[in-house]
C-alpha cells in the first residue's frame, strides 16, 4: 500500500473536500451503516470527515449490569405543557418503591422520550451498570416527554416547569429526592440538564452532561433549530454560558468531544464554569460512541456527590 493513501474503503479529508456536495451526499449514502447525520442541522460534512478520519473512534470497555430493579411508568396531565407527558421512574437493583433514594432526574434528547432519553440502555439498565467492577450507589432515576423545545419556557409549553413543579413532586410522593437531587442529559438533554441546575441550585446539588447542546447565540441556534427558543429574549434568559455562575455550589461533570459541532459552545461553558467542575474535552463525535463511552463516569460522578 502506498504511503499517504487510505486503506481501501476510507477516504481521506482532500478527498472528501474535492468531492463537493454532490459527491458527498454520494459518500454518505454508500457508507450510511457508519454515518449517522445528526439531527437538527449538524454539519454532515463535518461529521463526515471526522468519522472517516476516525476521529469519532471512542474505546470503551464492554458495559455490565447487575439484574435490573423495578420501574413504573405511565402519564400525567402537565399544567405546564398543557398535554399528556409520558413518564417513567426507575429504582436500582435491590430496592423498591417507597424507599428514600436520591433522585436523578434524566432529560431526554431531541427527537426522543422518556423512554429513549440515555443512550444505549434503560433507565433501570442504568441503575444496573457496573462500574469499575463494583455497583453504582443506590439512586433512583426519573424522565419525562419534554418536547423539542430545549427544556426552556415556550408560549404555551414549559418544560422546564413541567420538571420542577410535576416531575419531582411525583417522584418525591414515591419517597424519592427528598434529600438530594441530580440531572442528567446528553446533548439537547445535556444542556437541559444544566439549565435546570442553574435555574435551580438550591434544588439540584450535581449535574452531569454529554455533548451538551450548547449554543453561542440566539443567531446560531435559530438558523439550524428554530424551535430551539420563543425570542433571542428567550435565548438569553436560558444561555447556559451566561448563567454559568449560578452553578457555585453544584457539583458538574461535563463532556464533549472535540469533533463534536457543539465544542465550540461547550468549550465556551467549561471556561466559566466555578472551580471544581470536572470537564472531560476528549477525542470523539456527537454520535452513539461517545455518548455511551461517557455514560458510566457520569453516573458514578452523580453516585458520589448524591449519597455522600
Amino acid at each position: 500500500m502506498s504511503e499517504g493513501r487510505p486503506p481501501p474503503g476510507r477516504l481521506n479529508r482532500r478527498q472528501v473536500l474535492g468531492a463537493g456536495l454532490g459527491g458527498l451526499a454520494a459518500v454518505a449514502a454508500a457508507g450510511a451503516g457508519a454515518i449517522e447525520l445528526a439531527a437538527h442541522g449538524i454539519l454532515p460534512g463535518r461529521q463526515l470527515m471526522d468519522r472517516l478520519d476516525g476521529a469519532c473512534s471512542v474505546a470503551s470497555p464492554p458495559l455490565a449490569f447487575s439484574a435490573p430493579g423495578p420501574s413504573v411508568s405511565g402519564t400525567f396531565y402537565s399544567r405546564a405543557r398543557h398535554r399528556e407527558v409520558g413518564y417513567v421512574i426507575a429504582w436500582p437493583p435491590g430496592h423498591r418503591p417507597g424507599a428514600p433514594l436520591p433522585l436523578i432526574v434524566v432529560l431526554h434528547p431531541s427527537g426522543a422520550d422518556h423512554l429513549r432519553a440515555l443512550t444505549g440502555m434503560s433507565l433501570p439498565q442504568a441503575l444496573a451498570l457496573r462500574v469499575g467492577g463494583g455497583p453504582l450507589p443506590p439512586m433512583a432515576m426519573a424522565a419525562a416527554d419534554g418536547g423539542p423545545g430545549y427544556w426552556n419556557p415556550h408560549p404555551g409549553d414549559d418544560p422546564m416547569a413541567m420538571v420542577i413543579d410535576e416531575l419531582i413532586p411525583l417522584c418525591q410522593r414515591h419517597g424519592l429526592g427528598r434529600r438530594a437531587i441530580g440531572t442528567f442529559g446528553i446533548s439537547m438533554g445535556g444542556y437541559g440538564a444544566i439549565l435546570l441546575a442553574e435555574k435551580y441550585p438550591r434544588l439540584i446539588s450535581a449535574v452531569a452532561a454529554i455533548g451538551p447542546a450548547v449554543w453561542t447565540s440566539y443567531r446560531q441556534a435559530g438558523a439550524v433549530n428554530p424551535g430551539a427558543y420563543a425570542s433571542a429574549a428567550a435565548f438569553a434568559a436560558a444561555d447556559a454560558v451566561t448563567h454559568a455562575h449560578a452553578l457555585a455550589g453544584v457539583a458538574v461533570r461535563v463532556a464533549c468531544g472535540l469533533g463534536d459541532p457543539f465544542y465550540p459552545g461547550v468549550r465556551a461553558l467549561t471556561r466559566v464554569l466555578p472551580p471544581g467542575a470536572v470537564t472531560d474535552l476528549s477525542q470523539g463525535c456527537h454520535s452513539y460512541p461517545f455518548f455511551v463511552a461517557q455514560e458510566p463516569p457520569s453516573l458514578a460522578f452523580l453516585g458520589r456527590h448524591l449519597t455522600r
